[in-house]
């Protein structure tokens, strides 16, 4: 392969991934939680916080509780896209394509990751800043993701999408646009951290502003972390998994340069050390982002474009958020939830199987 060719291939994806992996570092730096510059789970979790959906640590006298806060990373991904997505002619409203199973899926992808703590995205850049808790994570992912390739190879489907009128695709744009009112706003009934990750924040302006670019880029480039070893499996194409290693990379330069990698498995940033858990959660994750069509990350972009099968999704991980903490199902620092997270999980893996089974198509030929 040329040097043009492997540029026109790799480029914009390795550039992506690099360009994620330092949004990251610099958004920690400027106040983020560590190892969280980007987790669209954990801020999604924080935006059901601070829209009253749930109430983890609630404090009466404060008024708040840990992880409450209207993410602008979030609302800039969605909305980098959208721009994007109408400059290039490429806004192109679609749904219908099993909303309601999209949905549920949504509900336990999201609980699989509150388990783990954390997105595809965030266990990457867990892996960058050190966290060996991350690996037992990325192991479990793959493992999701190959279960969730024996149903693609034998014919699963969530069937077509179709055409959906413009209001229905800007729908979910126009929520990310009041979302931001509220965060500038902040009305009363509006809730706001003021000690745990919730609190901890980029400045509004620096963080939406490099969301809105990073959501440009990963429209451009297609990046998703679920697709990369899909197709690396699948059809032995690296593209996508090639910007899956650059955020790596990047994060690691970016947390050395700084003085901030720190490997190991104990006392790890917002993480816990339950490898079974980690495992699991993830295995969660993966399987039930293979018959999504892609990873947390890829559905806020494909929302940001006027695909409302994916704002159902996204929908989908703001409910199964609300759940996991009102359940006691969401993990911590000091280990699991208390709450019946074995018998959830177990019941995230028979409601994937069930759905897998069912929607598995006749090949041709």
């Amino acid at each position: 392969m040329t040097k043009d060719s492997f540029l026109k291939r790799y480029g914009l994806l390795i550039g992506t991934g690099l360009a994620v992996g330092a949004a990251a570092v610099l958004l920690t730096a400027l106040g983020n939680p560590a190892n969280m510059g980007f987790c669209i789970a954990c801020f999604l979790r924080d935006i059901a916080g601070a829209l009253n959906f749930q109430r983890a640590g609630f404090d009466a006298e404060v008024g708040t509780g840990i992880v409450q806060y209207i993410r602008p990373e979030i609302i800039g991904l969605v909305l980098g896209s959208t721009a994007i997505a109408f400059a290039k002619k490429e806004f192109r409203p679609k749904g219908g394509s099993s909303p309601m199973l999209r949905f549920v899926i949504a509900v336990f992808v999201m609980i699989g990751a509150l388990v783990f703590l954390g997105c595809p995205l965030r266990m990457v850049i867990r892996i960058g800043g050190g966290d060996g808790n991350a690996i037992v994570g990325l192991v479990g992912f793959v493992i999701g993701i190959l279960i969730g390739i024996q149903f693609l190879t034998r014919g699963f489907s969530l069937r077509r999408a179709h055409p959906q009128s413009m209001a229905e695709g800007l729908a979910f744009p126009a929520l990310m646009v009041g979302l931001l009112a509220l965060l500038l706003l902040r009305p009363s009934f509006i809730f706001f951290s003021k000690s745990g990750p919730g609190s901890m924040a980029a400045p509004v302006l620096a963080a939406l502003l490099v969301a809105v670019i990073i959501g440009i880029l990963a429209q451009r480039s297609r990046l998703c972390m679920v697709g990369g070893i899909r197709d690396a499996v699948l059809f032995r194409d690296f593209r996508l998994i090639s910007a899956f290693i650059a955020i790596i990379l990047a994060v690691l330069i970016g947390n050395l340069a700084m003085g901030r990698f720190n490997f190991g498995f104990a006392e790890q940033p917002v993480a816990h050390s339950e490898w079974l858990w980690n495992l699991l959660g993830m295995v969660l994750v993966g399987w039930g982002s293979v018959l999504l069509g892609g990873c947390p990350l890829r559905q806020l972009i494909l929302a940001g474009e006027g695909n409302t099968d994916s704002a159902v999704t996204v929908t989908g991980f703001i409910v199964g958020a609300a759940i996991s903490h009102n359940f006691g199902l969401a993990s911590s620092a000091a280990g699991i939830g208390a709450g019946p997270v074995a018998v959830t999980v177990v019941i995230g893996f028979i409601v994937l199987a069930v759905v897998s089974v069912m929607n598995m198509q006749k090949l041709e030929g």
